[in-house]
């Protein structure tokens, strides 16, 4: 239990830095880029909070669309890196975030896929 309570302080603070960071996106992204990138980083958080209420299968179902919602926030913070919205500082600290939360969430998901 407190490896999921480490993921849900870290993906709080992630999601405390990308939303302000991203506000000075180009205003011509907003509703493309920026929106999906918010989404998928609260989407992760919202089914984190899904998953801890679950057991078992739904629980592993949860978690699984979680890492994909991950995947996604990687995916829009690489494009974001690469069009220069992030500075190289700024990727290189959120990559370090999101990596920490991606380990957290294997972890979870180990324990769940171990549980009988």
């Amino acid at each position: 239990m407190s490896e999921e309570m480490v993921i849900f302080t870290r993906t709080y603070d992630f999601i405390t830095w990308l939303i302000p960071v991203a506000e000075g996106f180009p205003r011509s992204q907003r509703f493309v880029v920026t929106q999906r990138l918010h989404n998928a980083a609260l989407n992760f958080q919202e089914l984190l909070i899904e998953a801890n209420a679950c057991r078992n299968t739904r629980r592993a179902e949860l978690l699984r669309a979680a890492d994909t919602e991950l995947r996604k926030v990687r995916l829009y913070l690489r494009l974001c890196e690469k069009w220069g919205w992030l500075t190289s500082a700024q990727y290189r600290h959120v990559s370090k975030m999101v990596a920490e939360i991606g380990r957290l969430l294997g972890g979870w998901q180990k324990t769940v896929t171990a549980a009988p």
